[in-house]
């Protein structure tokens, strides 16, 4: 199993940007989520979306700002990030079915 993270970078507050995690082995996907680590912090909880009805799930400092989505043809996991604050600056790994973790990308919301 490989999960693959793209799409981090440099963004002023404010801004977005658009997270991918592309799958690739075997294993169900379900749930796919999103975690962070921000400097000195523990690894946290963002958000999570089912494989099969596409549920969504979001840890409260994201909800309204962020949106998880999946492509499950296309085995890959979205994180669609609006209204980025500086607190958001971490490193954001993709994890599928709560084992198999991705190598991270990271995001810094900076002016």
């Amino acid at each position: 199993v490989q999960l693959v993270e793209s799409g981090g970078g440099l963004v002023q507050p404010g801004g977005s940007l658009r997270l991918s995690c592309a799958a690739s082995g075997s294993f169900s996907g379900d749930p796919m989520s999103w975690y962070r680590q921000a400097p000195g912090k523990e690894r946290e909880w963002v958000a999570s979306v089912a494989r099969t009805n596409g549920n969504t799930y979001y840890t409260k400092s994201v909800k309204g700002r962020f949106t998880i989505s999946r492509d499950n043809a296309k085995r890959i996991m979205y994180l669609q990030m609006n209204n980025l604050k500086p607190s958001d600056t971490a490193v954001y790994y993709c994890k599928g079915d709560g084992e198999y973790w991705g190598q991270g990308t990271q995001v810094t919301v900076s002016s």
